[in-house]
C-alpha cells in the first residue's frame, strides 16, 4: 500500500478518474427508487401497480440487450484508437438529458420520452463506461498494481451506490433528480478539464479512415473474433460449462431486476423510502464481500466453492422475494446481496482459468455476449407472468410466483457449478496463429 502513496503520479491519475465517475454512480443511484414512483404514477395514477410501466421496463431492458452486444465492444476499441477521454465524456454525459426532462415534467407525454432517451443513454452507456475506465486503470498502473486498483474502483462503486441511495432516503422527491443532474454535469465538466488523456494518437492511415468506415470495421472484426471465441469454448468441457452457469443465471437474475421494485410497490406499497433502504442493504452487503470477504476466503477454498455458495445464497434471495408473507421478509432477501455479489467475480476467475493467455479476451468477451443473450430474453418471460400474478386475474395469490420461477433458472446454474471441476485446466488454443486481433473488452 506504501507503494501507491510514493507513486504520486499513479494516485493523481487515478483520483483524476475515480472522483468524477463516483459522483455519477451517486447521480445515477439516486434517481433509482424514486423512478419507480414517478413512471407508474405518470402512467397509472391512483394505482400501486402499472401494467403499463413494467411492460416498457421489460422492452426497455431487452432493446438494450440486443444493441449493448455490438456497441459495447465497438466503444471499447474506439477507445483505443480514438482515446479514453473522448469516449468516457461521452459515455457519462448521455444520462443528463433523459433526467432533464423529468425536471421539467413528469407528466405521461415526458415519461415517454424519458424511456425513448434513456434506452438510448443505456445502450451508449451501460458496461461500456466500467470497461473504458478500466482500460484506463491498466493504462496508468503497473502490472503487479492493476488488480488493486479495479478493487478500488469496485468498491468505490459500492460505496456510491450506498452513498445514492442515503441520498434517495432523506432527500425530498422533488429535488432529487436536481440534486442528480447538478452531480452529472460535474462529473463532465471534471473530466472535460482535469482527465488527462491516456492513448497515443492513432498511426495516420487510421486517422484518414471515416468514423462509420472505422466503426463498421470494428464491428466486422468482432463478429470473426465472437466465431473464433465459440469454437473455443465450445472444445472446452469446462468453458461449457461455465457459459451454461452464466446463461441461466443471468436469466433468473437479471429478470427478477427488472420487475423487482414494481413488485415490492404493488404486494407491499413500498415507495422510495423503502426502495432507498432495501438497495443500501445490497449495496454495504456488496463492499463487504468485494473489499473483504472475496480477498479471505479465496485461497483457502477456491473459486468453485464460492461460486456454488453465492449461487445457493441467489436461489434464497430469489424465493424469499418471491414468497414474501410479510414486509420485513424483502429485508432478510437483501442481506444475501452480501454473497450473491460473489458470483460474477468468482464467475470471471474460472474463465480466467480455464483460458490460455492468447484467448483471455476472447473467451470473456463470449460469455459476456451469452449474458446479454440471457438479459434481453428474460423480460420476455418474466414481465407478462408478473403482470399476471399482481392482476385480480392470478390463477392463485402468489404475487411474487415470477420471482419463484426465476430462482428455478438460478438452481439449474447452481447444478451446473456443482458439475464443475474443482480446478479447471487452462485451455491451449489450436489455432494461436489467428488470434492476432485485440481482445474483447468485457464488462
Amino acid at each position: 500500500m506504501m507503494g501507491w502513496w510514493k507513486n504520486k503520479r499513479e494516485v493523481r491519475l487515478l483520483v483524476h478518474l475515480l472522483l468524477p465517475l463516483c459522483f455519477h454512480w451517486i447521480a445515477e443511484e439516486m434517481t433509482k427508487s424514486v423512478l419507480v414512483d414517478v413512471t407508474t404514477d405518470a402512467l397509472c395514477p391512483g394505482h400501486s401497480t402499472c401494467e403499463e410501466a413494467i411492460y416498457l421496463n421489460g422492452l426497455q431492458q431487452t432493446v438494450v440487450g440486443i444493441f449493448k452486444m455490438v456497441v459495447l465492444p465497438v466503444l471499447g476499441q474506439l477507445s483505443d484508437d480514438y482515446g479514453r477521454k473522448p469516449l468516457l465524456l461521452i459515455t457519462v454525459s448521455t444520462t443528463i438529458f433523459p433526467f432533464s426532462l423529468l425536471i421539467i415534467s413528469k407528466s405521461k407525454s415526458f415519461v415517454y420520452a424519458y424511456y425513448v432517451l434513456r434506452t438510448i443513454s443505456f445502450i451508449i452507456s451501460q458496461g461500456s463506461i466500467f470497461c473504458i475506465a478500466a482500460a484506463y486503470v491498466a493504462d496508468v498502473i503497473d502490472d503487479n498494481k492493476r488488480t488493486t486498483g479495479l478493487c478500488w474502483m469496485m468498491g468505490l462503486f459500492s460505496a456510491s451506490h450506498v452513498l445514492g441511495n442515503v441520498l434517495a432516503r432523506f432527500l425530498p422527491e422533488d429535488s432529487i433528480f436536481v440534486v442528480s443532474i447538478t452531480l452529472l454535469i460535474f462529473c463532465s465538466l471534471y473530466m472535460a478539464l482535469f482527465l488527462p488523456e491516456t492513448v497515443t494518437s492513432a498511426p495516420i492511415g487510421d486517422q484518414r479512415l471515416p468514423f462509420l468506415k472505422k466503426a463498421f470495421k470494428i464491428v466486422e472484426q468482432r463478429y470473426n473474433s465472437m466465431r473464433r471465441a465459440a469454437i473455443i469454448v465450445i472444445s472446452s468441457p469446462a468453458l461449457k460449462c461455465i457459459s451454461l452457469i452464466s446463461f441461466f443465471y443471468e436469466l433468473g437474475m437479471s429478470g427478477i431486476d427488472s420487475v423487482l421494485l414494481y413488485y415490492l410497490k404493488a404486494a407491499f406499497g413500498f415507495d422510495k423510502n423503502q426502495f432507498s433502504e432495501i438497495l443500501m442493504v445490497v449495496g454495504v452487503g456488496s463492499i463487504i464481500s468485494q473489499l473483504l470477504v472475496l480477498p479471505s476466503i479465496n485461497p483457502i477454498v477456491g473459486e468453485k466453492v464460492i461460486l456454488c455458495a453465492a449461487l445457493l445464497s441467489s436461489v434464497a434471495y430469489a424465493l424469499l422475494y418471491g414468497l414474501a408473507w410479510a414486509a420485513w421478509v424483502p429485508y432478510l432477501a437483501a442481506s444475501f446481496g452480501v454473497v450473491n455479489i460473489l458470483v460474477k467475480p468468482a464467475t470471471y476467475a474460472l474463465i480466467s482459468k480455464a483460458s490460455s493467455s492468447s484467448d483471455q479476451g476472447k473467451t470473456q468477451g463470449f460469455v459476456a455476449g451469452v449474458q446479454a443473450i440471457s438479459s434481453l430474453l428474460s423480460p420476455l418471460a418474466m414481465t407478462p407472468l408478473t403482470n399476471l400474478f399482481l392482476s385480480r386475474n392470478a390463477p392463485f395469490n402468489c404475487k411474487g410466483f415470477s420471482l419463484v420461477c426465476a430462482s428455478i433458472s438460478v438452481a439449474i446454474s447452481l447444478i451446473f457449478a456443482w458439475m464443475l471441476k474443482r480446478n479447471p485446466s487452462n485451455q491451449t488454443s489450436e489455432n494461436d496463429e489467428e488470434n492476432i486481433e485485440a481482445p474483447l473488452l468485457s464488462s
